[in-house]
C-alpha cells in the first residue's frame, strides 16, 4: 500500500524531512546540474525536488500514483500535476528529456511494469533519476519516514531493474548518512552527517541514487531471459506535451535529408 500524499507532505515539513529534503536535492543537482529547455516528468512525489528546475524547463509535469494522491504543483500557476496508474502513464511515447523517480518505485505493485512504461514516455537518449530506500541503511527501517514503507533495494537490484528496463546506468551515489531521528544534532547538522557518512560509511546511505540513460538496442550481453519485450498499452486519453528537443532535432535532420 502507498503511503498517502498528506503523510509524504506532512513529513517534508517536518524538521527531520526538511533536512532530508536537502540531503537528497544536493545530490539531485549535482547530478543534474540544470534542465534548460528539456521536457522533465516526475513519478511519485517529486514536485518538491522539481522546484529548483521548473523556471527553466521547457515543460515540467508531476505524475503520483492514484493510490498515492496529489497536491496541485506549482502553487503560483496553473497545476502541472495529474493522477496516473503506474502501468498506464497518460502520456505519448518518447516525450521526456529528464524523468524523476522518488517515492514511486518501493510501493509499486509491479516494477517491471512501471520500468516499461518509463522507457516508453522517456525520448531517445533520456535520462532517469532513481531514488530509493537502501536496504541496508537506517532508513528503510524507519517507519516513521516514508523511507521505511514498501520495498527497499540493493545496489544490485536496483541496477538489474533498469537493465532489463533497457536503461543503462552511468552514475551512482547515496544520500541520507544522517540517523532517521528528529533531533536537533541531527536536523541541525545534516550537511556535515552526509560529508562524514560519505567516508566513514559510504554504503549505509539511506538513500541509493541512479542515474541511467535510456537505450534503444538491447545489449547483446544481457541474457537471454532478461532480454524482455516492452509492452506499449493502450494510447487511449493520452496527454502529448509538445515533440520534445531530441524530437524536434531528429525530425529537423529527416528535413535536411529530404530536401
Amino acid at each position: 500500500m502507498r503511503v498517502e500524499v498528506g503523510r509524504l507532505k506532512a513529513f517534508y515539513n517536518t524538521p527531520l524531512g526538511k533536512a532530508a529534503y536537502e540531503m537528497i536535492l544536493r545530490r539531485i543537482e549535482a547530478i543534474w546540474p540544470h534542465a534548460d529547455d528539456l521536457d522533465v516528468l516526475s513519478f511519485g512525489y517529486g514536485q518538491e525536488f522539481l522546484n529548483t528546475y521548473a523556471q527553466d524547463t521547457r515543460r515540467a509535469i508531476c505524475a503520483a500514483p492514484a493510490a498515492q494522491g496529489a497536491v496541485c504543483w506549482p502553487s503560483s500557476s496553473n497545476s502541472s500535476t495529474t493522477l496516473v496508474e503506474e502501468d498506464k502513464l497518460p502520456f505519448a511515447d518518447a516525450v521526456f528529456d529528464r524523468i524523476l523517480v522518488i517515492h514511486g518505485l518501493e510501493d509499486a505493485d509491479n516494477p517491471d511494469r512501471l520500468m516499461r512504461e518509463l522507457w516508453r514516455v522517456a525520448a531517445p537518449e533520456a535520462r532517469i533519476l532513481m531514488v530509493a530506500a537502501n536496504r541496508s541503511g537506517l532508513w528503510s527501517q524507519a517507519e516513521s519516514t516514508p523511507f521505511g514503507h514498501g520495498r527497499p533495494y540493493t545496489k544490485k537490484q536496483l541496477n538489474g531493474l533498469l537493465k532489463t528496463a533497457m536503461f543503462q546506468p552511468t552514475a551512482w551515489t547515496r544520500a541520507l548518512y544522517a540517523p532517521p531521528v528528529s533531533l536537533k544534532l541531527v536536523t541541525s547538522a545534516a550537511d556535515a552527517w552526509e560529508k562524514t557518512g560519505e567516508i566513514a560509511w559510504k554504503g549505509f546511505g539511506g538513500v541509493l541514487m541512479v542515474e541511467a540513460v535510456k537505450q534503444l538496442y538491447i545489449d547483446p550481453q544481457i541474457p537471454n531471459a532478461q532480454q524482455q519485450r516492452v509492452n506499449r498499452p493502450a494510447r487511449a486519453n493520452v496527454i502529448r506535451p509538445e515533440a520534445s528537443r531530441h524530437s524536434r532535432n531528429e525530425n529537423d535532420e529527416k528535413r535536411k535529408h529530404v530536401a
